[in-house]
């Protein structure tokens, strides 16, 4: 036997027109609903948001203060990165 289920294969059987109708509206609700969700991606989201000066700042300081916090293998010393966040942070500058 061919992999038809039996509740699609009868109605199939007993009236082919029909059958070959809905299959067409099936189709064409198909693409209807693909064409929405296709909209709905390619359509703009949010904004990003500005990066701000003081991110900046610190983004630069951690990159500076963060290889004197590790070990020679490129790991954290303990409490290595609670340590750079904080000297980055001091270097940085108060956020205002």
């Amino acid at each position: 036997m061919s992999g038809v289920p039996l509740p699609l294969a009868l109605p199939i059987a007993m009236d082919p027109q029909a059958a070959q109708a809905g299959l067409v509206e099936g189709v064409r609700v198909f693409e209807q609903g693909a064409n929405t969700v296709l909209d709905a991606v390619a359509s703009p989201g949010k904004a990003k948001r500005k990066v701000s000066a003081y991110n900046r700042r610190y983004k630069a300081a951690f990159k500076k203060v963060s290889p004197s916090y590790k070990l020679k293998n490129g790991t954290w010393k303990k409490n290595g990165f609670r340590s750079a966040v904080r000297a980055a942070h001091k270097m940085a500058g108060v956020k205002k």
